[in-house]
């Protein structure tokens, strides 16, 4: 089964009080241990996609099944919970509290969540992530792609079926943009998870399991290796 299937959906937004449709009848499947890269213009479409994904908004039409929960069936508490333990974002940004060093970053959504072992699943996560040793530095002590790590490790923490990564590599040079690439994928084929990156980057797509391009808010047909 699909951790994440879209299935026949639109979604609209209104502008200055007339309707766009930023999605147009859009049907998807990500698997566990695929890496898709969502490609595609800026206004495509890209990051209603994404939003979708991980249950942060939902379709005018259609149905968006996250690990075969309908998100559109769960109210507040639901949705919330079915993010906590079903999602790990990675930001462009890094998202990174600047006053937390690199353990209470990682270890906060658990202990936000009452999970037991915090600091132990965080030094877990970092050594995924080839950051042992540097847990109690703070975020401007760090490089732009070691910054990237703590937030791959950070959503990896609550063991997630889907990464969602919006521009990854974004702020970072080609080289370190490339390490973080090949990390993703790494992390995707040995802890089964499925990734779903957001991005303009070409080295992006030429790592990626499958392609998915956008165009006015429909998917063209998608690329599978």
């Amino acid at each position: 089964m699909a951790i994440v299937a879209l299935q026949n959906v639109s979604k609209d937004y209104l502008t200055d009080g007339q309707r766009v449709r930023a999605l147009n009848d859009v049907s998807l499947e990500i698997n566990r241990g695929e890496l898709v890269a969502l490609v595609g213009r800026s206004g495509c479409g890209k990051s209603t996609l994404l939003n979708l994904a991980g249950a942060m908004d939902f379709p005018t039409a259609g149905t968006v099944l996250l690990d075969g929960v309908p998100t559109s069936s769960l109210d507040d508490a639901g949705l919330t919970l079915l993010r906590r333990e079903k999602v790990g974002f990675i930001f462009q940004s890094f998202q990174l509290l600047r006053t937390l060093t690199v353990f209470e970053n990682v270890e906060l959504p658990l202990l936000l969540a009452g999970k037991p072992n915090a600091r132990a699943v965080a030094r877990e996560k970092l050594v995924w992530v080839e950051l042992d040793g540097l847990g109690d530095r703070y975020p401007h002590q760090l490089s732009g792609g070691q910054m990237q790590r703590v937030g791959i490790a950070r959503a990896l923490v609550q063991s997630p079926s889907i990464l969602l990564a919006d521009e990854p590599t974004g702020n970072l040079d080609t080289v370190t943009g490339n390490i973080i690439l090949e990390l993703l994928k790494r992390l995707t084929r040995e802890l089964k998870t499925a990734t779903l990156i957001a991005t303009h980057s070409a080295e992006a797509a030429a790592l990626a399991d499958a392609i998915v391009r956008l165009r006015d808010g429909k998917i063209e047909v998608p690329i599978r290796r």
